[in-house]
């Protein structure tokens, strides 16, 4: 048996492991050897230098075990914060918690009940950006003009139309109400000042975009114009070549993709805030533009009145959350850069055309 100042032919230094022993191989052709190291047996092959390359080995394992628990102890509080980081609200977490502050109520004097067969569709008039369009339709309504008519238009992925269907037939069309006028302006845009509640979102059809009471819009800074977009749900009035021709009788509602290049061609006039499953499930008509060819595929319109001409006890109330509101925008960014297991790129942008105004009824006392 060899003694431990010899293993390597000549005396060794003192070391942190103490080799104690070196058994001699047992079998022919056997190279290797049992070194006793520290109290336990590791193996090594008899010549020159092997023992001392297993220390080295040894010696680099225990480096590198230390440098794990090293970035272990470093990375466990960046760890503990990002799972005591809050998860990020959806926006109807953000919407449900919004303040009674955060609300409107919609103003029965500016809406409209569309009773269909299958229900009621609730429009909110804009009075801000069509106000003598406004006016000539609060008239019509008063005075019953829409009862009994139809939709007699439905193009798919465009606009639902209603009216008179007899109207360029002198003989046959339904004469106005009292108080309606038979001429109106173009009320393509506006130019006053106005609150205007901007998104950061790049748009390719204007400058700007945003809300104006509550309503979707577009704006020119410098040609100082605010303008409504044809945004789903909104409500315009149909005209002729000229854009003086309309006086609100022919009304059509966006159905489909948002035909943003109607946009400062007619004139807007409010939008649908309830019931457009209503209108947008209604079977569309022929190509090449929807209009029913029989009329018994027509959809009846039972009447059309103003929310505030109706008895309180069956209007229907709700409230809109305001666009001037924390929470509006809280949950417009959440839309825009939606973070949950589902979703795993931030979009970094949303359309005007894609942001809704929620709407609900006042929740109880």
């Amino acid at each position: 048996m060899c003694s431990a100042s010899k293993v390597s032919g000549r005396a060794s230094r003192p070391s942190e492991f103490e080799v104690r022993a070196v058994q001699p191989a047992t079998k022919r052709g056997d190279m290797s050897a049992r070194i006793h190291i520290g109290g336990t047996h590791r193996s090594a092959i008899h010549g020159s230098g092997y023992a001392s390359a297993f220390l080295t080995r040894a010696g680099s394992m225990r480096a590198a075990l230390l440098a794990l628990a090293l970035s272990l102890a470093v990375a466990a509080p960046a760890l503990a914060q990002d799972a005591a980081k809050p998860k990020p609200r959806t926006a109807k977490e953000i919407i449900d918690a919004a303040p009674a502050s955060a609300w409107r109520t919609l103003d029965p004097a500016n809406t409209l009940y569309m009773e269909l067969p299958g229900g009621r569709v609730v429009i909110e008039l804009a009075p801000g950006f069509a106000p003598q369009h406004v006016a000539n339709i609060k008239a019509m309504a008063r005075g019953g003009f829409w009862d009994g008519l139809a939709i007699y238009r439905a193009q798919d992925n465009f606009v639902v139309q209603f009216g008179d269907a007899d109207a360029d037939d002198a003989a046959r069309a339904r004469p106005m109400p009292a108080g309606t006028r038979d001429k109106l302006p173009a009320e393509f845009t506006r130019k006053d000042k106005v609150a205007f509640d901007r998104l950061p979102d790049v748009d390719g059809w204007a400058p700007q975009v945003g809300f104006v009471d509550g309503f979707p819009a577009a704006r020119d800074p410098k040609a100082g114009l605010t303008w409504m977009t044809h945004c789903y749900g909104m409500l315009g009035a149909g005209r002729n070549n000229a854009p003086d021709s309309s006086v609100g009788a022919e009304l059509y509602v966006v159905i489909g993709q948002a035909p943003r290049a109607l946009d400062r061609q007619l004139s807007a006039v409010g939008r649908v805030v309830k019931g457009m499953e209503l209108l947008s499930a209604i079977p569309r008509g022929p190509d090449p533009m929807g209009f029913y060819a029989d009329a018994a595929q027509r959809t009846a319109i039972t009447s059309i009145r103003l929310a505030s001409d109706v008895p309180e006890a069956q209007r229907t109330p709700l409230q809109l959350l305001r666009t001037d509101s924390q929470a509006f925008r809280d949950a417009t960014e959440a839309r825009r850069n939606r973070v949950d297991d589902f979703y795993s790129i931030p979009a970094g942008h949303i359309d005007l055309c894609n942001v809704p105004v929620p709407v609900r009824a006042p929740p109880a006392p």
